[in-house]
């Protein structure tokens, strides 16, 4: 009866508004950059040259080469923005020390018996794991993009077919990082707390 009524009345969990416009600035731009950058695979995929997988129309935006770049650019820039735009915002309100992982968090996974802890712990590491993977899809993108400019950035890979891959990887890690992502969150607090994300 006591575990009913603290159940009901239990708050839900309330997310910062500046946690949630991350969110959703995210969810739309990189739901952009994804499908628009099917479209300009399409035009030279990545493996088998121009006679290997196509994707099919209904999974690319912006409807040829140029369109499905103008869209990558545009949501890009999004993107960007959005992760520099969190980036202070962590450091000023000091959400960092909550977000990503620490020295105690690997302790956690090797002394605690306490399973939400652990589940904190790997959801603080995977947290933290995307931002090198988020900088690399960056970086490469801008090697792609202005290969005259930034020469470097190829040669840093070997040549343009090795940064096309490793662009092109990020994708898969991606979504990965977001299907952990949701599930650690709903095993660490209900489908109350990821709702409460948006």
């Amino acid at each position: 009866m006591t575990s009913t009524v603290s159940s009901q009345t239990r708050k839900p969990p309330i997310q910062a508004i500046g946690a949630k416009i991350f969110h959703w600035c995210n969810i739309i731009s990189l739901f952009i950059m994804l499908t628009s950058g099917l479209q300009i695979y399409n035009a030279n995929p990545v493996f088998g040259g121009r006679a290997g997988l196509h994707i099919p129309p209904i999974f690319t935006l912006g409807g040829w080469l140029a369109g499905g770049r103008h869209w990558h650019f545009a949501a890009m820039w999004l993107f960007s923005l959005n992760l520099l735009w969190y980036g202070i915002y962590i450091l000023i309100t000091q959400r960092w020390r909550h977000r990503f992982v620490s020295a105690n968090d690997l302790k956690a996974l090797q002394k605690s018996q306490n399973s939400k802890r652990i589940t904190y712990a790997w959801h603080r590491i995977a947290y933290t794991a995307i931002i090198p993977i988020l900088l690399l899809a960056l970086f490469t993108g801008i090697g792609m993009y202005k290969p005259a400019q930034f020469p470097w950035i190829v040669d840093l890979f070997g040549n343009w077919q090795a940064l096309r891959i490793v662009h092109f990887a990020s994708v898969p890690m991606f979504i990965l990082f977001a299907v952990i992502h949701s599930l650690l969150g709903r095993k660490a607090g209900g489908t109350q707390l990821t709702e409460s994300m948006f």
